[in-house]
């Protein structure tokens, strides 16, 4: 089976704290540059910059994924996957409205810039995307099936809004297949964390919220073809 070069985790410039480069096609050609064959545009509780990304990147050998990086009301950071733009978007409705109305301020927090392919801006979002919304952990996998994705959490090896970080363990509900650790070598290399990678599939992406953080081409996955419905077979499977 083929390999193909991954970052699942990506920021645009409407997550606060992205920065302004981070526009749909500087991401698009950033990614296409470093070699990797399929991303996923996981803004933090919102998805609608997602489709400009995936239009940016039309006329390039890249597969883009409209995907979420959900807040629960742990504070647990959750990477949600969604087939199509559509989809997240939808979700992504839901969850603005579960999220506390505190509004953004941009000189604090930085700019939540919805835009265009070609970086034209369409809004400015005034809610603050990056508070934690009233789901709770495990009713994250049932939300994203709601709406024909899947997800997993994200960088648990951090000492913030992970779930090993808020919880002190993984907890056997939601039984997650895959799990994001954000620097593998390092978490791995303690035997008492040995079981996460025997027991569950690993995935390892950049969480990038500038360009120059994109992910090299470096991390692989065994994919049929670079799309949604072969990444939700070898993740959740």
């Amino acid at each position: 089976m083929p390999q193909f070069a991954y970052d699942l985790h990506i920021h645009t410039c409407l997550s606060p704290c992205g920065d302004e480069l981070m526009t749909p096609p500087n991401i698009a050609n950033m990614a296409y540059i470093k070699g990797l064959d399929l991303i996923a545009v996981t803004d933090h509780n919102t998805a609608l910059n997602a489709a400009a990304v995936m239009r940016a990147a039309e006329e390039l050998p890249l597969e883009v994924i409209a995907g979420i990086e959900v807040t629960t009301a742990e504070e647990i950071h959750v990477v949600c996957l969604f087939p199509d733009a559509e989809s997240a978007e939808r979700a992504g409705r839901e969850l603005y409205e579960l999220l506390p109305p505190v509004e953004n301020n941009p000189k604090f927090f930085g700019e939540q810039l919805v835009m265009d392919e070609n970086e034209r801006v369409l809004d400015r979002l005034p809610i603050l995307l990056s508070n934690a919304t009233s789901l709770s952990y495990d009713e994250l996998p049932s939300f994203a099936a709601r709406y024909g994705g899947f997800c997993y959490p994200a960088h648990i090896d951090r000492g913030t809004n992970s779930v090993l970080s808020n919880f002190g363990m993984l907890p056997d509900r939601p039984n997650f297949k895959t799990l994001e650790v954000y620097r593998p070598d390092s978490f791995f290399s303690s035997s008492e964390n040995a079981a996460y990678r025997r027991e569950r599939k690993i995935v390892t992406s950049s969480d990038a919220h500038q360009l120059g953080n994109i992910a090299e081409r470096e991390h692989f996955l065994e994919l049929a073809e670079p799309s949604f419905d072969a990444l939700k077979k070898a993740l959740c499977e």
